[in-house]
């Protein structure tokens, strides 16, 4: 650490102005002005302080409509309207798609269970939960990896909301068209002011905490539902309902080719949630009960994302109609519209649904995983911060211009994620069988149960090496043509393969202690 770091604490925390929250995540406060946390007595100040501390009963507040609006944040977004369009242009039928579709996303309901339990249990969030199966030191590298994918995907994912701004800014002022002509780092000077505008807006809002947070997706997910019904309704007010097809695509599947194409739908949609499927334990540690994440799960996932995708496919059928070519792109087709309050609506709308993804997807996360590198200075706002500024550094709208980036950049940090998903759960369930000593996970002591060897899990580092070097070379293969779409199922085989592995290696492991409940 720079020897000024507490003078440029300091400073970050006046300019965003700093206040005590008496919620967990936002926790400024120390323990004696707050009951969200749990007291860790002993814990060492290299792996605790408040924001990484179990939450305490009072501090689970999060009930089923909470973890509800958390996936319509996630699913509601122009990402996942793509997304889930695309499924129908794979050359199946309607009905293939949706079924294809329903097995996909009830397996993401399960995986998303699985995964959500323990820090559901302990009131921990993935960093600490990642040293139950990595060691107390291990963990960092499990979270640096989380880390850096959520960081670029924020940075991708504020440039995608700015463009949506874009759009509102030239409608209402047509002069500044002549903003788009130069720029500076492959950005428009309007480009760069709608970037940092989004920027910042988020960064004022995430920033304000936990609470903050939970209460902004309580009201991104049913606002952009609205719009969507809306915009549907449209579509079928100009297109009419005999011109919409469930059935997208050019192509056309029967039998085993059918029956192919539909497993890789299916996997398709878990690859889609694969950086949730490691980190859902930073949400699911706030939620009241284990039923209520379970509830608020079935809502959010299988419901949830099967209607969405039925309006989405309505939208874009329908465009074929009416605007004589088919647009995937949600913001394309306000723009197409021309009307300066569809204009203002639907831009917003892509707004708030980016912000409410890049909320649940991407900052969360990397806010805790960078805390949890070193806790005595960095809190969840400061790592949030850091984050932030991150995603600036790394040029999002140059990323996602190059498609061999995008590439080399899921291969080898995206690949890896469905390895630790794997480790984390054969860990926790076979190996430990759900017995975890809560204060183990904040001790350096080398007699403590998750010390391993000098903090780190060597059985768990060998697991995640051998399974990520084929999980990345099942993602190259895919990606570049090699191995027919086997790039779809490089998580689904990694994560086999990493809990196949540590299961085996951890035959030997150390008994494990009663868990505590917090």
């Amino acid at each position: 650490m720079p020897r000024n770091w507490p003078i440029c604490a300091a400073l970050a925390r006046w300019l965003l102005g700093f206040r005590d929250m008496r919620r967990v995540g936002c926790a400024m406060a120390g323990p004696s002005e707050s009951n969200a946390t749990l007291p860790v007595p002993g814990a060492d100040p290299s792996l605790y302080n408040e924001d990484l501390a179990p939450t305490a009963p009072a501090g689970r507040t999060w009930k089923t409509f909470d973890i509800f609006s958390m996936w319509m944040s996630d699913v509601h977004s122009v990402g996942g309207y793509t997304f889930a369009a695309s499924l129908f242009f794979l050359g199946l039928s309607g009905w293939q798609v949706l079924i294809a579709m329903t097995a996909g996303i009830v397996i993401v309901y399960f995986l998303m269970n699985l995964i959500g339990k323990p820090s559901q249990v302990l009131g921990i969030p993935y960093p600490v939960m990642a040293r139950v199966a990595f060691g107390v030191r291990g963990a960092n590298l499990a979270a640096l990896v989380r880390g850096i994918v959520g960081i670029v995907w924020y940075g991708v994912q504020t440039y995608f909301a700015s463009k949506a701004v874009q759009v509102l800014v030239l409608t209402f002022f047509p002069g500044a068209a002549s903003l788009t002509h130069a720029g500076f780092a492959g950005l428009s000077a309007l480009g760069w002011c709608c970037f940092l505008f989004m920027w910042f807006f988020q960064l004022v809002i995430f920033l304000n905490g936990m609470e903050t947070i939970r209460k902004f997706i309580d009201f991104c997910g049913p606002a952009v539902y609205l719009v969507m019904f809306l915009l549907a309704g449209w579509i079928l007010w100009k297109a009419g309902f005999s011109s919409l097809s469930l059935s997208l695509g050019d192509k056309s599947f029967s039998g085993v080719e059918a029956l192919r194409e539909m497993s890789n739908a299916a996997i398709l949609i878990v690859a889609y949630f694969a950086a949730l499927l490691l980190n859902f334990g930073d949400f699911s540690r706030f939620a009241e009960s284990e039923k209520a994440m379970k509830r608020g799960n079935l809502l959010g996932l299988p419901i949830n994302f099967f209607v969405f995708a039925l309006i989405t496919v309505i939208v874009t059928s329908g465009s074929a109609s009416v605007f004589g070519t088919v647009v995937m792109d949600p913001v394309a087709i306000v723009e197409k519209i021309n009307n300066p309050f569809v204009a203002v609506l639907g831009s917003l709308t892509f707004v708030v649904a980016t912000m409410g993804i890049n909320i649940v997807a991407n900052f969360v996360s990397p806010a805790y995983d960078i805390a949890n590198l070193y806790p005595q200075k960095i809190t969840f706002k400061i790592g949030g911060l850091i984050a932030s500024v991150l995603s600036v550094l790394v040029c999002p709208w140059l990323f996602v211009a190059s498609p061999q980036a995008i590439t080399v950049f899921v291969a080898i940090f995206g690949a890896v994620l469905g390895p630790m998903y794997g480790i984390l759960v054969a860990d926790y369930y076979l190996v430990k069988r759900q017995q975890v000593t809560l204060f183990d996970l904040y001790s350096v002591r080398p007699s403590g149960s998750l010390y391993f060897q000098r903090g780190w899990n060597g059985r768990a580092l060998a697991a995640l090496g051998l399974s990520g070097l084929l999980s990345i070379g099942l993602a190259l293969a895919g990606n570049f043509g090699v191995i027919y779409n086997v790039g779809d199922w490089g998580w689904l085989i990694g994560a086999a393969a990493g809990a196949a592995l540590h299961y085996v290696l951890s035959a030997a492991a150390l008994p494990a202690a009663k868990t505590v409940r917090a």
